[in-house]
Order: structure tokens, then sequence, then C-alpha cells
């Protein structure tokens, strides 16, 4: 049975890329965040005044009187994007008016003192918790004879909030099964599920962006039953580390929902690791006892929300830099996958392949069925969308849609027919020879080393020159340009500088201090590079 198609808007959903190993957290929350349009010269001298509201959230991502801007647009362009000015504010506002007399009684849990909780408010708004909440999620029949996934507990519960905080929470959470089942009422018990990871980054209306991570499940039992989403929601991104808590998760359920809340009270109460370093959780499970759980954060944070194995699972080398290509002008693209962690994983791994810039538009890892229209959209943007839902999101045009199914009979079901021709042949060609290292028996850390060793080179000798042209403050486009010998490379080049995600980062590079410059980790790769280039020069 496939649902009515309904027309909802979208919040602006990013993803945490900010490949920095030398910058804080801050630092890539302040970039992805800020948006703006190219056109960025011409309202310069308005700007100029107002540079930290501009470097933390800009207008347009912040809530109007009628909801969410997307990212990059001015109120005065919405023209046809007008339908999708609200998500959160408009949509779940509807949820929380249609369910409000669904929503089952969540289970008790401990409390804290008003006193305790307010302090480990403060410190999960520093950034020191693990995460903010952990749901799960179960299809429930309703009167009309549908499943609709509905919140069936919640840790913690929070009390103490004002009326407005706790709609917002609740509305917030209620909008949140939305990403846990995303193929919306069509579902029926099952004797058979096969479990499934995935993730999903959202910016809500008040401006924080939050990180989804899910595991689906069918729970221990006899006989058909409705399979469960774990969801757990955080404002830190590391897949990996929260793939072994949901394990942890999955066999504490097992006995019984009660078993989760210590486990998590644990985790939360424990300070997030830094790069490098584990975290120890003390915890008891019957049949095994109390043991420790060690917890490790990958040493390179800039990789630790990405798994490239996917995309290269799914995709030749070839195809893989073909879908480069038409995001780093910044088009739209959608990904077809029967699997949602398929979908997720290969969309975070795309952009990570950006570095040293960030994906500034629309990009959703798994789009709800309800939201479907958003393929609509005229702006740039990264879709995740279901192989079942694929007929609604095909009959767009100036698009790349990649179908990432086993057993497809093309993997580009739509193109603008350049994406082979978008990057130089030569520097091309030795992405390429740089990817033939690894294979399919690649581990994720060998797979970590070499797709940045292989997708860096190319921005460092593209536009790696770009700190000679900054003068003064202001960046040099014309000369920039001129001084690249090759056509080719000259020709994207001319192309990429036009973008949003180039754009902001010359912003930013132009704003940075003078006692910054050089420390950044691109900054030292292209000091490398050239030292490298200088040598070879002598030898010869």
């Amino acid at each position: 049975m496939t649902s009515p198609r309904k027309t909802w808007a979208f919040s602006s959903m990013r993803p945490k890329t900010r490949l920095s190993l030398d910058e804080g957290e801050n630092y890539f929350r302040r970039r992805l965040f800020s948006s703006f349009r190219s056109d960025r010269r011409e309202r310069r001298s308005e700007e100029e005044d107002d540079t930290d509201k501009r470097r933390t959230l800009s207008d347009t991502d912040i809530e109007t009187n009628k909801g969410v801007f997307l990212p990059g647009e001015d109120q005065s362009d919405m023209g046809a994007m007008k339908r999708f000015s609200t998500l959160f504010s408009s949509f779940r506002g509807k949820v929380s008016k249609d369910r409000t007399d669904k929503e089952p009684d969540l289970p008790a849990s401990t409390e804290l003192s008003s006193v305790e909780e307010k302090a480990k408010e403060q410190r999960y708004a520093s950034g020191q918790f693990f995460f903010e909440y952990l749901v799960v999620v179960r299809p429930k029949k309703t009167k009309d004879g549908i499943y609709e996934p509905q919140i069936i507990y919640q840790f913690p519960k929070k009390d103490g909030m004002v009326r407005f905080q706790k709609e917002e929470e609740e509305k917030t959470l209620k909008a949140l099964t939305l990403f846990c089942f995303p193929e919306g009422v069509n579902w029926a018990p099952l004797t058979e599920y096969s479990s499934e990871t995935f993730s999903f980054v959202l910016t809500d209306v008040d401006g924080m962006r939050k990180n989804g991570y899910c595991r689906r499940l069918l729970p221990d039992g006899k006989g058909a039953r409705l399979p469960e989403a774990y969801c757990i929601i955080s404002n830190l991104a590391c897949f990996g580390l929260f793939s072994k808590i949901f394990d942890e998760v999955e066999q504490r359920r097992k006995f019984s929902m009660a078993m989760i809340y210590p486990f998590m009270q644990s985790l939360r109460e424990s300070a997030f690791p830094a790069p490098g370093h584990t975290v120890n959780i003390k915890s008891f499970i019957p049949e095994r006892g109390t043991e420790i759980i060690s917890l490790t954060r990958p040493t390179d944070s800039w990789l630790e929300h990405v798994d490239f194995r996917t995309l290269f699972k799914c995709l030749s080398d070839e195809e893989v830099l073909q879908v480069f290509a038409a995001a780093v002008l910044e088009r739209r693209i959608i990904f077809i996958a029967d699997e949602l962690g398929t979908l997720s994983q290969v969309i975070h791994a795309v952009t990570v392949l950006l570095y040293p810039f960030i994906w500034q538009h629309t990009l959703i890892s798994i789009v709800p069925e309800i939201l479907i229209d958003v393929v609509m959209a005229p702006t740039p943007y990264l879709l995740g969308v279901q192989k079942s839902l694929a007929d609604q999101a095909t009959d767009q045009t100036e698009l790349l849609v990649v179908d990432l199914s086993e057993g497809r009979k093309e993997t580009f079901i739509k193109s603008m027919g350049d994406e082979d021709t978008i990057l130089p042949h030569k520097l091309k060609d030795e992405i390429k020879q740089a990817l033939s290292t690894k294979n399919e028996n690649s581990s994720l850390e060998e797979l970590n080393r070499v797709v940045p060793e292989a997708f860096l080179p190319f921005f460092i000798k593209t536009v790696g020159h770009f700190a000679k042209y900054i003068v003064r403050g202001e960046f040099q486009r014309t000369n920039f340009c001129k001084t690249i010998e090759s056509k080719n490379t000259r020709r994207f080049v001319k192309k990429f500088v036009q973008t949003q995600m180039f754009d902001l980062f010359v912003q930013e590079m132009e704003q940075r201090p003078a006692s910054q410059d050089g420390t950044g980790f691109f900054d030292k790769k292209i000091a490398e590079y050239y030292k490298k280039m200088r040598e070879k020069a002598k030898k010869h």
C-alpha cells in the first residue's frame, strides 16, 4: 500500500564533516551552520559588522514565523521552495496534534534531583556527554488498522522543563519516529528481519545540530512480531563507537527493557573520550555478571563517522569519481538502495571525499516517505531514497540518480551526461592510480589511509595555492584562476570557485588571524606537497 503523496518542508540537514585535526568542535560547528550564496561579494559591506553572527548561524538557518528556510537561501529566493519552508515547525506541530492521544506511557525511570540534572545538562551542552536521548520506537496498530511508529521507551525522561521546552521536546521525539521507520505505515508483523544500523544528521528549528544513530531489529520471541528501532540522539558524530553501544543495548534488551537503563545511565555520566582515548563503563548483565566495557575513539577523529567499505563495495572506482565530480560542482544527487545502512554510509562517505570543503546544502541520508517531495527542490542536495520509493524520486530532470542496490541493471539511472568529463583527466587518472592500491579485502583502517591520500592531493593541486591570492583580507579570484597553467584544470577551477563550499572556505581563510596561517591540516598537506615539488626540481 502506498500512502498518498503529501507535501512537507524540511529543515537543513548537514553532515558534521569538517576534517580538521587541529581545531576544535566549535570551529566546525561554525562552518556547518554558516550558509552563504555566491553573490556574497555584493552584500559584503552589509555583513562586515555582523561577523560573529555570520560565523555561527546565518539568518537563513534560523526559525522565522513560518519555519526554517533552506540552507543557502534568502527569503526572497524561496519561490518554488515556499512549500518546503518548514519541517519541524509545521510538520511536528501536525504530528503532535494528530498523535497526542496515541502516545503510549513511557516506563518510569529513576530521576536525578533538579540540581544534579541541571549540572548534567550543563555538561551535555558543553559536549561532554555521549548522548542526549535513547529512544525505542516500534510500529503500533492504530484504530484505522495501519501500523504507526511510536516511542515506547525513552531515557532519560526529563522533568522540570517549562511548558514550551516540553512541547518542543515532544514534537522532536515524535518527528524522530519518521527517521526510524521512514517507510511510513507499510508494516506488518514479521517472523524474519535482518538487523540494520544507520544514521542521519538533522538541524532542529532552533539551529541545534544533532546526529541520530539507529539500529533496527526483530526482538527475541516466537511467531510474527514487529521490529523495534533503537535510536540514540547525540551532538557527537562517531558512527563506529555508537554501533558498539548498540551491541551492548541489544544484549540487554534480550533480558528486559529495564536492563538498558543502568548501562545507559553509566554511559551518559561518562565523559566523551578524546581522539585515540578510551572510556571504561562498568555494567552488569545476567549470565555474564559485572564487566568493564571499553569504548575507544579512533585517533583520526575526522574519519570516525565514515566507513568507506560500503561506498567502494557498491560502486567501482570510476563510478565513485563520477559521483565525486557531481558533488564537487554541488549538483542534485539521489542515491537509491534497499538497505538504510547502505544509504547513510555511502552519503556520509561522499561528503568526506570533499575535504577540506563542506557540503553546504540539503543533506538527508534517509528520506522518509512522507517527505519524498523534497526531490523536487531546485537547489543542490544529497538524498538517500529507499528502493520502494525510487519511482517517485526519479521523475526529475537535471540530476544524478545513483542505484546502489545489488543486481541493478545500471548504476546511473539518470545523469547530466558530463560527469565523466568534469574532472581534469590527468588528475582523475592520478586518483584512480592511488585507489588501485586497495582491494576487495581492504580493512577499514587501510581504506581510511588510502582514500584520503587519493582525493586530498586533487584539491591541493587545483586550489592549494589559494593563500597566495588572499591580499589584505580579500581573495583575488581572477588572478587565482589565471595562474593555473593547465587549460583543463583552469576550466574546472573556474566552475569550482563558483560553488558555495569554496566561497565559504575562502571567507574563513580571509577572516583567519595571521597567527593561524599554515596551522590547519590542509595547510600542512599543502606545505608538504610544495616541499616535495621543490626537492624534485632540485634533483633535475
